[in-house]
């Protein structure tokens, strides 16, 4: 691959591991000799048959998933999810905790009660423009589940250690940090992460139910809306977005085999924030827009002295091959999305970038 390669540090859809990118070019035209592309073969042969099981069993083995939960691929992004989440798994007996830590939890909030479910917010960082994850929640003793965000990619922020919530469900969005670190699932009955961030482009979901929230599908709402539905398929009811399957299928394998696993994933991500974060410590420049102790591994936030500077900053990273710093368009400043394809190279001349901007306007 000769083509110019930028530092790529967008939010998603984001980088995807170059090896990845190498092996869908090479066989793009001609699929484990099928004569046709990955985007042409059927979804009921068995060229897909083999990518969509292999998928599921590399999934499974880098959570140390066991049989009670299924793997599904589904469509319509984690914005879907706000809303199937309560029309599935939520009666109108019962209740739901929700911890809202930013603009992706609040959409999540909005949705169920858009649904008119009974839902209580127990807990929120909105005091503080989302600066931080908040501690000491009182979840309700009979929460039908706890609903969280695991990453924060707007404001920068991360759960640092997942909620011990008194025996209730765990449902996680964890699109921005899904497959990214180790960590127990047994307390989750359901996490979902949009694939466009860490693990694949956009257009698929994948969604991981446990059993007993599988069997609180009700009988009244759409079939396509159904967990069961596309549990019972494979999440092949319908056709399945193929090639977003296929590149999350390599990315999996490239997790295990050349990664070596979330662990050492872990390392390598906690590596890649070090180097930004002491570049920002260091300054009275670069001011983090999150609190310490809530900081994410993903997503760096991070002001200038001034707009204008950090228009200057954003233009002048382009022209030398860093893309995708400009913070979200619904707070500004700067933002760089470290996730797992961002190498760590990457991350560090974007450190000595930094340190030469400030040098020369600080």
């Amino acid at each position: 691959m000769s083509e110019k390669r930028i530092h790529n540090f967008n939010a998603g859809p984001a980088a995807l591991p170059l090896p990845v990118l190498q092996e869908i070019q090479e066989s793009f035209l001609n699929f484990k000799g099928s004569g046709m592309s990955i985007t042409e073969v059927s979804h009921r042969s068995k060229w897909f048959d083999d990518v969509i099981n292999d998928a599921i069993a590399r999934i499974r083995r880098l959570l140390k998933l066991d049989d009670t939960y299924q793997v599904l691929f589904l469509q319509g992004g984690a914005s879907l999810q706000f809303a199937m989440i309560p029309m599935n798994c939520l009666t109108d007996s019962d209740s739901a905790d929700y911890v809202n830590t930013g603009t992706w939890a609040t959409k999540a909030i909005q949705e169920a009660q858009l649904l008119e479910k009974n839902i209580k917010v127990v807990a929120s960082s909105e005091d503080r423009g989302f600066c931080y994850i908040p501690e000491n929640i009182a979840y309700s003793p009979k929460a039908a589940y706890v609903h969280i965000t695991s990453n924060n990619t707007i404001k920068g922020t991360q759960w640092p250690v997942y909620p011990d919530v008194k025996g209730g469900p765990l449902v996680a969005d964890m699109s921005s940090d899904f497959m990214s670190r180790p960590f127990d699932v047994k307390p989750f009955g359901l996490i979902y992460a949009g694939a466009q961030k860490n693990i694949g482009p956009a257009g698929v979901c994948v969604v991981i139910i446990r059993d007993d929230m599988l069997k609180r599908t009700p009988k009244n709402i759409p079939t396509m809306l159904k967990y069961t539905t596309h549990a019972s398929k494979n999440s092949m009811y319908n056709t399945p977005p193929c090639f977003g399957v296929y590149t999350i299928q390599l990315v999996m394998k490239w997790l295990e085999e050349t990664i070596g696993g979330l662990e050492n994933m872990d390392a390598i991500n906690r590596k890649k924030a070090k180097c930004l974060y002491d570049v920002m410590d260091k300054s009275r420049f670069y001011q983090g827009t999150a609190d310490l102790s809530s900081r994410s591994l993903m997503n760096v936030t991070f002001r200038l002295p001034s707009e204008d500077l950090e228009k200057q900053f954003v233009q002048e990273a382009l022209a030398n091959d860093f893309g995708g710093l400009k913070g979200h368009r619904s707070v500004g400043g700067c933002r760089a999305s470290i996730y797992n394809a961002t190498t760590l190279a990457s991350v560090q001349t974007l450190a000595d970038f930094m340190i030469t901007f400030e040098r020369k306007n600080g």
